[in-house]
């Protein structure tokens, strides 16, 4: 618990010192990348202040100067620190109440952060056209296809919106798998435990030119992307059931 609110303290300490400077000089210099990488920073502070060790590979399979949507399981509260201090500038979608923290608030809008009201569907729906528009302009985003972090560490069932967004962008999905971040923050738990997240970035699965109808396909090679970097006690049951006979029927 003394570790967590370190983390949190300390984190939000570099947010208000580097902040309102950073944030004029973005304004003036129409510069929101320089925004997000003095976040950058900060997501590492927070990672190296939690003891959080990161391993990480396949980064070289991210397209060069290409808008993309990651798209990675969701274990912990932190992943969303532990991924934007490896991946390149890109743009999250956030609860909206993470927006009405000062200072922190305007950089998320500097970084083109996008709020979202889960509990509005029509907000929702406006939040899903914003990212499309986000996407087309250029900036790649990070979101969580589960909606939100699992119980328990087993990969959920995959909501359909990220998945319309990436299609309507005409941006390649690139999958992530984040296995072992449900021991350094588990749901629920507020305390944070030091180890080790192995974060594996797949090749990216195309979606330019793809009609509605392909959706269903192109949501199951992400999702069998993401399963291929997790331990079978991060797949789902029935995955986990089947894997020994699958591998022993070849």
């Amino acid at each position: 618990m003394i570790r967590a609110l370190t983390v949190v303290v300390l984190t939000f300490a570099y947010i208000l010192v580097t902040g309102p400077p950073m944030l004029l000089i973005a304004w003036i210099a129409k510069r929101g990348d320089w925004v997000f990488r003095v976040g950058r920073v900060g997501a590492r502070l927070a990672v190296w202040l939690g003891g959080v060790k990161l391993k990480v590979q396949g980064l070289e399979k991210i397209p060069p100067r290409t808008a993309v949507v990651f798209m990675a399981n969701h274990q912990s509260n932190y992943d969303p620190p532990a991924l934007i201090a490896v991946l390149p500038v890109l743009t999250v979608m956030v609860k909206k109440e993470f927006f009405r923290v000062p200072i922190l608030g305007r950089a998320m809008l500097a970084c083109y952060m996008i709020p979202v009201d889960r509990k509005s569907p029509e907000a929702a729906r406006r939040a899903v056209d914003k990212a499309v528009e986000t996407v087309r302009a250029g900036h790649s985003m990070l979101v969580f296809p589960e909606g939100t972090r699992s119980p328990d560490g087993r990969l959920q069932a995959f909501k359909k919106g990220v998945f319309v967004m990436a299609m309507e962008a005409g941006a390649p999905i690139v999958p992530i798998s984040i296995s072992e971040s449900r021991k350094i923050m588990r749901k629920g738990d507020s305390a944070i435990h030091p180890g080790t997240v192995h974060i594996t970035v797949h090749a990216p699965v195309t979606t330019q030119g793809c009609p509605v109808e392909d959706r269903p396909r192109i949501m199951k090679e992400v999702r069998q992307a993401i399963l291929s970097g997790l331990t079978e006690e991060e797949q789902p049951l029935q995955v986990a059931r089947e894997t020994p006979a699958a591998s022993g029927s070849g």
